[in-house]
């Protein structure tokens, strides 16, 4: 008797028992260049390989619901889920935007989402910003309208969704307003007055909206005091105000895009790794800051610089190795880079000053190979000295990546033997460099 009712009890405890909630998308995306498709959110970063055929199937056990994006080979569009979707997407990667079909749980808000981006994408954000005031907010009210129209007719089964599309809605309104004064110093008295009063410290508002998160991460950025002699906000001046913030996933992205702080330029970096790390509670952060510092650690004075051996435009090959027993001076650069062109008259002077002497200069240009011939031409027609090379993979050459440079021009510094003496050594319209030149008796 006793034993029936024990097991009775289990049984009617098992009866209430919430079954495990699972989070699946699935369908066929065909004509993917290398067969993966990559889901982003927040907190969360899956690869997903697909099948020979394009089909896939993954649960992806969410916590929350978010706007996520899926990243194909050529395309990126965005998706809604929940702890209980059951998305079904099918679609062709050569030709995405008309061939994007949902089925499934949650299908009716993600086809809205993909013909509102049909919508807003018309007419890319540059080419808005360009247009008279008068054209832009001509053009602006047709985008809502039709956005509008759209929200109206969309019978929306989730009312979470509809509630947060509704604010997303005004949010890409107030984002264009917003960054077309930033495009054109000044607008007329008629102009749309921005509204002042949106809080821009809302976790779900960020987490729903690519326009709200747009507004809150540049308009954070713009009330940060910068550096007066860098264009970058540093993380001294914003790790206070980061801190500050009651919204941790706007934390995680202002750290995520304020990664590269950790680098050799500042002398810093250590202590701004340490404040990055305290901030995000983001593996994949972290991870980025992590791999930041090593490779900022590798790039110390007295560290042997990373190898290279490229093209010569005056032919073959040229070698870090073969440059060894000069101090050596390398120039990153590109034809289409102003501020680098910008630096060449200051550079060639600086060639003549040293001609002669215990250094070698280096021009390693990233040019695409396609562009191999134009950049050919602009070495000899503006008469470039020192050694002009060109790297494999522009951005992804691995000179690039080992250095940890995100942009240019990039001047480095190396002794005789190919160790770094500054890795991010003063540019040839700075005195500084000429100090520097001195104080190492070249």
């Amino acid at each position: 008797m006793k034993k029936n009712l024990l097991l009775l009890l289990i049984a009617i405890l098992y009866s209430f028992t919430t079954p495990e909630k699972a989070t699946t998308v699935s369908g066929k995306i065909i004509n993917a260049e290398n067969k993966t498709i990559r889901i982003k959110g927040e907190l969360f970063d899956k690869e997903i390989k697909l099948k020979p055929d394009g089909s896939f199937s993954e649960n992806l056990g969410l916590e929350s619901d978010h706007i996520y994006t899926i990243e194909t080979t050529r395309n990126s569009f965005q998706i809604y889920l929940g702890k209980n979707s059951k998305l079904v997407i099918n679609a062709d990667d050569l030709n995405l935007s008309s061939t994007l079909k949902f089925t499934g749980n949650g299908n009716i808000e993600n086809q809205y989402l993909a013909k509102k981006q049909l919508i807003t994408s018309a007419t890319p954000d540059r080419e808005l910003y360009k247009l008279s005031e008068n054209e832009f907010l001509k053009k602006l009210q047709e985008i809502k309208t039709s956005v509008n129209n759209l929200y109206s007719k969309t019978k929306f089964t989730n009312v979470s969704f509809k509630e947060k599309e509704a604010k997303s809605i005004y949010y890409l309104e107030q984002k264009h307003l917003y960054f077309y004064t930033k495009y054109h110093s000044k607008v007329s008295e008629t102009y749309p007055k921005i509204d002042e009063t949106i809080n821009l410290d809302n976790d779900s508002d960020f987490l729903f909206s690519n326009e709200y998160q747009e507004l809150a991460l540049y308009k954070f950025y713009e009330n940060v005091k910068a550096d007066e002699d860098s264009f970058y906000v540093t993380a001294k001046n914003a790790i206070p105000k980061i801190k500050a913030l009651k919204t941790q996933s706007i934390k995680n992205r202002l750290i995520e895009r304020s990664a590269s702080d950790v680098s050799i330029a500042n002398t810093n970096y250590e202590k701004i790794y340490e404040e990055f790390l305290s901030i995000t509670n983001d593996p994949l952060i972290k991870q980025k800051l992590t791999t930041n510092y090593n490779l900022t650690n590798a790039l110390k004075p007295g560290k042997p610089s990373p190898t290279f051996n490229y093209e010569n435009q005056k032919g073959g090959k040229t070698s870090l190795e073969d440059l060894k027993g000069k101090y050596i001076y390398i120039d990153f650069w590109a034809t289409w880079c102003a501020p680098c062109v910008k630096e060449i008259p200051f550079l060639q002077k600086v060639e003549e000053q040293y001609k002669g002497k215990n250094i070698e200069f280096i021009s390693i240009s990233i040019d695409s190979m396609e562009d191999q011939p134009k950049w050919s031409k602009f070495v000899t027609e503006k008469q470039l000295g020192g050694i002009q090379l060109l790297a494999e993979n522009e951005w992804n050459s691995k000179i690039i990546k080992d250095y940890g440079i995100n942009g240019v021009p990039t001047f480095i510094l190396l002794d005789p033997n190919g160790n770094i003496v500054n890795a991010r050594a003063p540019k040839p319209s700075d005195p500084k460099l000429i100090e520097l030149f001195n104080s190492l008796k070249i």
